[in-house]
């Protein structure tokens, strides 16, 4: 029988995980995904705020397991999250977030939440996990030069003017179009694993591989593709600025959807420990996370919409698509390998990216705003782990 102090202390830790997901949503995966399209006007700051929440509660209920697993046993080795180190830990990172949210200035939610995870185990006497360490590491490292590229070349396509934008960007929408038959869902897979519509269907249709291969992967994939770029083909030339807008929002709610599956997994990964033992279904602690994204992307988002829409780029809906794209496939990778993931540091790298395709080579950028917000990122993590590590010591010795 479970004693009441340590009901009491879950209890607290839940409320803390419930705090971390507002303060994601109000930060992170609340303001990054439709700045750009409000940055583009192609949508108010208030409607953003209302469609990233709903896209993000989806994507956290879909796709959130992979990460918060990682978050919840895999950042240290040898010492299982206790109850008080996951309260310290979220309590450590949300205040750091929240900080962010109120003073304009985006914290990396994945910076700040990993470092005070990893805090918390080395204080419980766990070992660094140095491999997963390694991933995680190599790919915030790369994030923003693969992320800018992309977002660079991809403006570069869309402004050149040997190119029909009625061609380019319907092409484009074919390339996401096979993306999103490759990306795994909680609703494709068996019990408790994801899977993707390729996979479903190869699954159930049994064909026969061809030289290692199956014919129903590829099949899906460029149908899937065919399909996106016939729809907006027609939309664009029926009217141009519409079909560009629609494919701008379209990009938009894909980014807040993986956004949710991705940061999710920072606010309810240290309860997955603690709950396991009263068999609490994954999915339903999932809802509980993405209920607390939709809350604080309704309540704050906005704030944090303006800082990334106006002040770092001045974008318009080209550049604009040309950083949601690779947003979207970075963020969906990490999910895949279920790495913890910046959207902040995504989507700035991104904008910026795309920012800098404008005559000048960086027009439209901030470079005294990308300045304070690189040692932002740097702080955060090694303040997170310091934090997480010291408050935790302190309470145990207290207790």
């Amino acid at each position: 029988m479970v004693d009441v102090a340590t009901l009491l202390t879950i209890l607290i830790a839940a409320l803390a995980s419930l705090f971390m997901a507002w303060s994601i949503g109000a930060g992170s995966s609340g303001s990054t995904p439709f700045a750009p399209a409000v940055g583009a006007n192609a949508i108010s700051v208030m409607r953003a705020g209302l469609l990233v929440g709903v896209f993000g509660f989806l994507g956290a209920v879909l796709q959130g397991q992979n990460v918060s697993e990682t978050i919840g046993g895999g950042l240290t080795v040898g010492a299982p999250l206790t109850a008080e180190a996951a309260a310290v830990g979220l309590l450590t990172a949300a205040t750091l977030v929240a900080i962010g949210v109120f003073t304009g200035y985006p914290i990396p939610t994945a910076f700040t939440a990993t470092g005070a995870i990893i805090g918390v185990g080395l204080a419980l006497g766990g070992a660094p996990a140095w491999e997963q360490y390694q991933l995680i590491g190599a790919l915030w490292v790369l994030t923003p030069f693969v992320g800018g590229a992309i977002a660079y070349a991809t403006a570069l396509l869309l402004r050149h003017d040997a190119i029909d934008e009625r061609l380019s960007i319907p092409f484009l929408a074919g390339v996401v179009g096979v993306l999103l038959a490759n990306i795994e869902f909680a609703v494709f897979g068996p019990e408790d694993t994801d899977a993707s519509l390729v996979d479903a269907v190869a699954d159930a249709s049994a064909l026969p591989e061809i030289a290692g291969f199956d014919p129903a992967t590829l099949a899906v994939s460029l149908l899937a593709g065919a399909t996106c770029t016939f729809v907006l083909w027609r939309e664009m030339k029926r009217n141009e600025a519409l079909g560009q807008r629609r494919f701008l929002l379209m990009m938009g709610a894909l980014v807040a959807f993986s956004a949710g599956g991705s940061q999710v997994g920072l606010a309810i990964g240290p309860l997955l420990p603690l709950l396991d033992p009263y068999q609490v279904s994954v999915t339903a602690i999932l809802v509980g996370g993405g209920f607390g994204l939709l809350l604080g992307s309704w309540t704050s988002a906005p704030r944090m919409i303006k800082a990334i829409a106006q002040d770092y780029s001045a974008l318009g809906p080209r550049r604009s698509i040309a950083a949601l794209i690779p947003s979207f496939a970075i963020a969906q990778t990490a999910i895949l390998f279920g790495l913890p993931v910046s959207f902040n540091e995504i989507m700035v790298s991104a904008v910026v990216g795309a920012g800098a395709a404008a005559s000048g080579g960086g027009a439209g950028v901030s470079r005294s705003k990308m300045g304070y917000t690189v040692l932002a990122w740097v702080g955060s993590l090694t303040l997170s782990i310091v934090l997480g590590y010291g408050i935790l010591r302190l309470v145990l010795t207290i207790l």
